[in-house]
Order: structure tokens, then C-alpha cells, then sequence
């Protein structure tokens, strides 16, 4: 049988309905807190709850353009101006109460990320820090929309392992930054303060981790010297890695 004839011959009504959405991350830097963009539900389901960012794709878009969609709409962020990464899939039965839905989830880094706009099914939209989200009960972790308590918990634990073997700290800040800029990015998605000495000289110690340029910063570092400006190397791995430790121990 040709492809066309086995076509001419499907019934889609024989298979159950499955839809799939985009949920992203969104994650930035807010005083010196790692921060979530959530949004209140203006609809039902969990209607008045929070939740991440995301809605169905679209029958023409593909998951990244879809993402990359719902970023521009929350955020009015393009995609050229975020580390935009797939997360992964969730599709428990019953996540979703409407039908069965497959989330593709993603995580966006933004640095210095503008004001959130609400989408038209959203009441409002914030920056929440992660840390505050941690609790449960009221508009803590445990009582975000759908899963997607266990999606922000895989996202920030993903960045957190990455830290460690990827620039992708670097994502946060603005081009050029400073090694203390950089540090202060380790140091909120870690959840405790770094050595600046140690860090300083693990960062310069990696090859292809950051790039000096010929600037020095407007603002002046301690001992009355303006602090030198890198930007982003081109290394896709840390060699050696930039360890977590747990906090009190040795950095």
C-alpha cells in the first residue's frame, strides 16, 4: 500500500487526542536574587494560580519556535537575546485536566530581564525568587498550576549542575561584565556566598571561559582601581570544572 492510499484511509477519531504546549522558565537576575517569571491564570483550569509561562503549539510552529514565541509575549524578549535550551518532557497522565497534554518544557535565561507583560489568558505577571517559591502552602512552590513545581525544581537544578561545567553563568550578565558581576550570578543560583580571590582565580584559570577586553568598568573596585571587562568566551565545556560546594565548605 503507497503512503498516499494508507493517508487516504486514516481515522484520526480511532486514536485518543493528545495536544502538546510549551511551558519556559524564564530565569534572570532581580537584586541579586534568582528569580522565576510567573504568571497568574486568568483562566481555568487553576484559574488564579500561578504558573510558568507556555501554551499549546501551534499546528505550523515547531517546539523552539513556540518557545521562543511565548518568550516574546510574556517579555517582549526576542530569542536572539536569551539562552533559550530544551529542559524536557512531561506528560504524566492527568497533569493537565482538560485532555491529555505533553509539555515540552525549556528554560530561558535572561539577563537584566525587562518588566513582564501578561498574555491574554494571564491576570498579571512577576518575577518571583526562586528561594521565596521554595515554601509550601499560599503561593509557594507546592501550589503552582498543573507540574510546574516539579519543572521550575528540574530548571534551577539543571542551571545549578551547568554552572559547574558550562559558561552558562555568564548568560545572566550583560556584555562585558566584571569577574565580581560573574560571581554574584554563582553565588545567587548556588545559594551561598564564594571566596572572591578563589572564584577569581578559577574563572581566569579556565581557558576559553571569559575574554578580557580593553575597557575597564565605569565603577571602581575596591582599592580605588576600575575592575576589568570580559565578555563570553568560546569554550562549550569548563575545563577544569568550577565545583559546587556545599555551603561552609571550601570554595
Amino acid at each position: 500500500m503507497s503512503e498516499r492510499a494508507f493517508l487516504q484511509g486514516y481515522d484520526a477519531s480511532a486514536y485518543p487526542a493528545v495536544a502538546v504546549t510549551v511551558d519556559v522558565a524564564l530565569l534572570t537576575l532581580r537584586e541579586g536574587r534568582l528569580c522565576v517569571l510567573l504568571v497568574e491564570r486568568g483562566e481555568h483550569p487553576f484559574r488564579g494560580s500561578w504558573a510558568l509561562p507556555g501554551g499549546f503549539v501551534r499546528p505550523a510552529e515547531s517546539l523552539d519556535d513556540a518557545a521562543a514565541r511565548e518568550l516574546r509575549e510574556e517579555t517582549g524578549v526576542e530569542r536572539e537575546a536569551a539562552h533559550l535550551e530544551q529542559l524536557g518532557s512531561y506528560g504524566d497522565p492527568g497533569r493537565d485536566p482538560r485532555m491529555r497534554v505533553v509539555s515540552v518544557a525549556y528554560i530561558a535565561i535572561v539577563p537584566d530581564a525587562p518588566d513582564p507583560q501578561a498574555g491574554t489568558d494571564a491576570r498579571s505577571a512577576r518575577y518571583w525568587p526562586v528561594e521565596d517559591l521554595a515554601t509550601t502552602g499560599g503561593r509557594g512552590r507546592a501550589g503552582l498550576a498543573f507540574d510546574h513545581a516539579r519543572i521550575l525544581g528540574d530548571a534551577v537544578e539543571r542551571v545549578r549542575a551547568k554552572l559547574e561545567y558550562s559558561p552558562i553563568g555568564a548568560s545572566f550578565c550583560e556584555q562585558p561584565f566584571t569577574v565580581a558581576d560573574l560571581r554574584r550570578v554563582y553565588e545567587a543560583v548556588w545559594g551561598h556566598p564564594l571566596d572572591p580571590g578563589n572564584f577569581q582565580r578559577k574563572v581566569l584559570g579556565t581557558p576559553g571561559f571569559v575574554e578580557p577586553t580593553v575597557d575597564r568598568s565605569a565603577s571602581r573596585a575596591s582599592g580605588g582601581r576600575r575592575a576589568r571587562l570580559y565578555r563570553s568566551g568560546r569554550s562549550v565545556t569548563l575545563h577544569p570544572p568550577i565545583l559546587r560546594h556545599a555551603p561552609g565548605e571550601p570554595d
